[in-house]
């Protein structure tokens, strides 16, 4: 029988078809699902720009990362995994990225993960963030944890990368893996985050892998301004964002998937909530059914 990891609780009653799914696509990237959707964020580009007249540090991306994690707190499904052929309830929720240390074409990478807590607000999550990314523009050139080791197997020839990496997914599937590796990898997280936007570009396809045990993937694209037909049928000039998130279809159902996605969509049209604690659930703010 399966037991827990230490960085998840197994998933012990699920439906007959997902525990046959884990044996049929054994493989996340068999797995993969393409959600491709612009989002309408009208209200909160408004919401946004009335905010920072008195907070010049925050950015559209402590936004959408605050409604990130409301949706992984309030859709719990969406924050398991699949290793080993076995479905897990993750511990934390955490956001991953990853940071440049300048733009500069020839600029290291550097991973980052953020955990955060269910009482969070928005204020909290921005704190996170900018830590977050001072911490990696103040790396320079020394790196550690994650970044460090594989700064020091980079050097070794490919023959040796490839058997270091066979141990280590090995490892990783048996919860053997040190805990060092795990840190500020963003291939453990509860989902990885590309902001696309803030370089003007769009959102893109990015698989997911099956390496570490991230099931989700979401990439932002620039908000720009289309005409819209509104339920009404009138039309609109709206300011609109597009989302592209891969998902393990394993973890869940359609169903659960586009209610998320509405989920998305309703913070989106009510910004206000995101001041509210990331635990709380969103009908009771808006009086919505999920």
């Amino acid at each position: 029988m399966a037991r827990d990891r230490r960085d998840g609780k197994v998933v012990r009653e699920s439906d007959p078809m997902h525990k046959i799914m884990l044996h049929i696509m054994p493989k996340r990237c068999d797995s993969d699902v393409y959600i491709n959707q612009k989002f309408d964020v009208t209200e909160l580009v408004k919401y946004y720009e009335n905010k920072k007249k008195d907070d010049p540090d925050l950015t559209y991306f402590h936004l959408f990362v605050t409604m990130i994690v409301k949706v992984l707190y309030n859709k719990p499904y969406l924050n398991r995994f699949i290793i080993n052929k076995t479905m897990y309830e993750r511990n934390k929720v955490q956001v991953a990225y990853t940071g440049k240390i300048n733009y500069k074409d020839e600029s290291k990478e550097v991973l980052s993960v953020i955990d955060f807590d269910k009482d969070d607000t928005l204020i909290e999550v921005k704190e996170k963030v900018l830590a977050s990314v001072k911490k990696v523009r103040n790396t320079k050139d020394e790196v550690t944890g994650t970044n460090d080791v594989m700064e020091f197997v980079a050097k070794f020839p490919k023959f040796m990368i490839a058997l270091i990496v066979k141990v280590v997914k090995f490892m990783d599937n048996h919860d053997l893996l040190p805990k060092s590796l795990r840190d500020d990898n963003l291939y453990y997280s509860s989902v990885i985050v590309s902001n696309l936007g803030s370089i003007k570009g769009g959102a893109i396809y990015h698989h997911l892998t099956d390496f570490g045990t991230s099931s989700i993937l979401a990439t932002i694209g620039e908000i720009k301004k289309e005409k819209v037909i509104m339920p009404d049928g009138k039309e609109e000039v709206r300011d609109m964002c597009e989302f592209g998130i891969n998902l393990d279809e394993r973890i869940a159902d359609g169903v659960y998937f586009i209610k998320a996605a509405q989920m998305m969509q309703d913070i989106l049209l009510h910004p206000e909530t995101l001041e509210d604690k990331v635990g709380d659930k969103l009908e009771d703010k808006v009086k919505l059914k999920y």
